[in-house]
């Protein structure tokens, strides 16, 4: 990766038909973030917001411009190599956990590395590690309903670095909890970031969280600028 660039939007533009127009979302998006990195999107809705996560997460195809997920252009992939791509080199966290309630904890972090081939020990191995970073060990075999908002949050951080990705794109992962938990999961995160080297996204209507991040962008007019506190 150049310069340690983990994602790269480059130029990237959306638009949507609207009656006999067009509505544009993103033109001209420019973004980069590198390994071990913490960038805010903080944005108002209908800014753009999910449509730049989904860009940058390979579920969505822009319009122009390209993105590269650890050096590789992806604008030209197809469907299966987007689908691989995804699955070894992009985790997701969303505002709910969407843990699979039938599993336990550590089963929901073993199942992404199993997809990916990984024998069921070893497997199992990794995500009692993780688990044990984000200090929900003892609660492994539980199944989500039996955890708190906060643990099921740390599951499914644990579940998204599982494979060692290159990017954690994150949206809104700390909004369905109490401000006492919510920090609590960022530090669990943070920590993650940093001992991993995931470049992490995270888009968030929580200012004192996105001011502890290296840095906060936002969407104006379709473009990334930077984003100034008060």
């Amino acid at each position: 990766m150049t310069d340690n660039v983990a994602l790269r939007l480059e130029a990237v533009g959306r638009h949507f038909k609207e009656g006999e127009g067009k509505l544009t979302i993103l033109d001209g998006a420019e973004v980069e973030v590198r390994a071990g990195e913490m960038i805010a999107l903080v944005a108002p809705s209908g800014a753009g917001k999910s449509t730049l996560l989904h860009i940058a997460g390979l579920l969505e195809r822009p319009d122009t411009g390209e993105v590269y997920v650890g050096g590789e252009a992806c604008g030209s992939l197809g469907d299966d190599r987007r689908t691989q791509m995804r699955r070894r080199s992009i985790g997701f966290v969303y505002q709910f956990h969407h843990l699979l309630p039938e599993f336990s904890a550590i089963e929901n972090v073993m199942l992404p590395q199993m997809i990916l081939g990984l024998g069921r020990s070893d497997a199992q191995l990794r995500a009692q590690e993780l688990l044990d970073y984000m200090r929900i060990g003892k609660r492994a075999l539980h199944r989500p309903a039996e955890l708190s908002g906060g643990e099921q949050q740390r599951v499914a951080i644990a579940r998204a670095v599982a494979n060692s990705p290159h990017v954690l794109l994150a949206d809104e992962p700390t909004g369905n909890l109490d401000p006492t938990t919510a920090g609590y999961v960022f530090d669990a995160l943070t920590a993650l970031v940093r001992q991993s080297g995931v470049a992490a996204l995270i888009a968030t209507h929580n200012h004192e969280l996105a001011a502890r991040m290296d840095r906060s962008i936002t969407i104006e007019q379709g473009r990334i600028v930077p984003h100034r506190f008060g």
